[in-house]
């Protein structure tokens, strides 16, 4: 990377740290591409947690958000996480953890909540319903893959990429499509 470009993408680093608002924050993630951390809740990171791939799609242009929305929401990322670009994590009251060696494309959006009533006549409301996300230890998450909430993804799981993910996957299983199935299993 030149001069230029590294001078460019620190700017746009110290820019979002800058505009961050969550003050409940543990742990420091290492920031290759911007991260913008946001809300009341608590925001916990384990050691060697990477945001952003110098040499993949989006670097230049986009950044990682990861928000705990209400003071009740967390955010709970264990060790050795790996995260293309473009990640989007929001918890809005309940939570989401994800395990150790957790590897994610880019583009990847996780959601604890629908974020709106289903109801026609209460849709303009932000008055969704929340349900925890749990990503257990070892699991590999393609790009562009959408994980919705109350789901769990057991430990050594690969979720292929472009899949939305709106059913809990077992371990040692691959999952694919929109909704997600079960398409093989993983040799451990």
């Amino acid at each position: 990377m030149g001069l230029s470009n590294l001078l460019f993408v620190t700017l746009r680093r110290v820019k979002y740290t800058w505009l961050s608002s969550a003050k409940r924050v543990v742990g420091s993630p290492i920031k290759h591409q911007p991260l913008l951390l946001n809300g009341l809740g608590e925001l916990k990171f384990g050691r060697a947690n990477h945001f952003g791939v110098i040499r993949s799609p989006h670097y230049y242009t986009g950044y990682s958000y990861i928000e705990a929305r209400e003071v009740t929401a967390s955010v709970t990322i264990g060790h050795n996480f790996n995260a293309n670009n473009n990640l989007s994590i929001v918890a809005e009251h309940a939570s989401i953890s994800i395990g150790d060696n957790v590897v994610c494309g880019y583009n990847v959006q996780i959601y604890d909540s629908n974020f709106h009533d289903l109801h026609s006549t209460n849709r303009m409301e932000n008055k969704g319903t929340s349900s925890s996300v749990k990503i257990e230890n070892n699991v590999f998450i393609g790009n562009n893959v959408v994980i919705l909430k109350g789901v769990i993804i057991g430990e050594n799981a690969v979720i292929g990429s472009n899949a939305v993910v709106t059913k809990n996957v077992p371990s040692n299983v691959i999952v694919a499509g929109n909704p997600a199935v079960q398409v093989n299993t993983v040799k451990v």
